[in-house]
């Protein structure tokens, strides 16, 4: 069954929601990088997130990828989402494991990812140079750290809630999230109610892994708000990954790095950061691509 995103507004116009469910994307990378089930928390939440801030691009041809550089064990976490939602991310360090936290019996997330790092995010619209915004982690929990960024780099009053429950396989049993962001005009009676809405707000996991629906989680959560679904879409993991572009890839390295590799290796194999593809490029074709380099330098 594939993961859906909705897009919402409370019908008085106040609020606007995207959520999603995510088992399905979380499994297929924790598949592909074979996690553990800290970094399936780590990636699976950076993956949710950026999943519902690609769905609010308005070009097709836009992605936004979502950067933490921090100094935990899991290293680097990245993933790149399109306009759909359709999203593709990996982490360093992915078989990086921590005991779960004494004080709540939960995966360390913050201690994987580390407190003292960074999050980027980049928007590529389509224009000369991508959009590129950065603030330092707040806690290493990515929720927290993605409502700071919104807050902060963009002034968009938001909240964020991300979710990836674990199973006792290592499976991915239940994985969803939400980001409610403040529209203009918001009235202060209103903003007093969302915020007492999410200190009762309950797990994301737990709702899900109660079999809600993503509008039964959202009512829930948002209790005495109206809400209109505007429309919905299927997500997942996917991967953009070809031949061609890693073809492309290797030439940006440049004619005398080919030929060192050719000489030396006799061929090139490139595997895919995103889905563990390999690509192999034999003598020949290396010899093919230095001279493809030569004659765009004529």
């Amino acid at each position: 069954m594939a993961d859906r995103i909705i897009r919402a507004v409370t019908c008085d116009g106040a609020i606007k929601i995207l959520a999603m469910t995510a088992r399905e994307t979380v499994e297929e990378a924790r598949r592909i990088h074979d996690l553990t089930p800290l970094t399936s928390a780590a990636l699976g939440r950076t993956l949710i997130a950026t999943a519902l801030l690609g769905n609010d691009l308005k070009g097709e041809d836009h992605t936004i990828t979502v950067r933490v550089d921090a100094d935990g064990p899991i290293g680097s976490v990245v993933a790149v989402s399109d306009s759909r939602g359709y999203v593709r991310g990996y982490c360093k360090n992915p078989h990086a494991d921590l005991p779960v936290r004494e004080s709540d019996r939960k995966i360390d997330v913050s201690g994987g990812i580390g407190k003292n790092g960074t999050l980027s995010i980049i928007r590529d619209l389509g224009m000369k140079e991508p959009y590129i915004g950065q603030v330092q982690l707040v806690s290493g929990e990515i929720a927290e750290d993605i409502t700071a960024y919104l807050a902060t780099s963009e002034q968009i009053p938001s909240v964020c809630a991300l979710g990836v429950l674990v199973d006792r396989d290592w499976s991915i049993k239940a994985a969803g999230g939400y980001i409610i962001q403040l529209l203009p005009g918001v009235f202060d009676d209103e903003i007093d109610r969302l915020e007492e809405c999410m200190r009762k707000a309950r797990a994301v996991t737990e709702c899900l892994d109660e079999g809600m629906s993503l509008e039964q989680m959202l009512r829930t959560t948002l209790e005495g708000f109206e809400i209109e679904v505007l429309d919905e879409s299927e997500g997942g993991y996917k991967c953009t990954c070809s031949r061609e572009r890693t073809r492309g890839v290797l030439m940006s390295i440049g004619e005398e790095e080919i030929m060192k590799i050719a000489e030396e290796d006799g061929k090139a194999e490139v595997a895919c950061s995103f889905c563990d593809n390999k690509y192999t490029f034999d003598k020949a074709e290396l010899y093919e691509l230095v001279e493809e380099i030569k004659e765009k330098k004529k």
